[in-house]
C-alpha cells in the first residue's frame, strides 16, 4: 500500500512559493521528446511558455536534456510533476 506523506508546512520548505523552478529531464533524442513532455508540465503548471524550454542534445546527439523552468505553487505540485515526468516512457532521467 502507497501512503502520501503529510504536506510540509510552509515555515519548513526550503522553497517560497510561488517562484520559478527549474527541472532538468534527460531521455533519448526523439522529434516529439520536447513537445511530448511539454503537454505534461502543461498538467500541473498551465500558465508554463513552452517557448521557454531550455534543449542541450549530447555530444554525440543520442540523447537530449531538457530544462523545464515552471512556476511552483506549492510541494504537492512539484511532487506530482516529479512523478509524472519520471514515470513517463520516454524519460530517463529527472533531477
Amino acid at each position: 500500500m502507497v501512503t502520501t506523506p503529510p504536506p510540509i508546512p510552509p515555515e519548513e520548505s526550503l522553497i517560497e512559493y510561488p517562484s520559478q523552478f527549474p527541472i532538468k529531464v534527460m531521455g533519448k533524442n526523439h522529434p516529439e521528446f520536447a513537445n511530448t513532455l511539454t503537454q505534461v508540465v502543461l498538467q500541473f503548471d498551465p500558465d508554463f511558455d513552452a517557448s521557454t524550454v531550455e534543449m542541450r542534445p549530447s555530444k554525440a546527439g543520442n540523447y537530449i536534456g531538457l530544462t523545464f523552468t515552471v512556476t511552483a505553487t506549492s510541494r504537492e505540485q512539484l511532487d506530482a510533476l516529479y512523478r509524472a515526468l519520471h514515470g513517463h516512457p520516454m524519460v530517463s532521467v529527472v533531477l
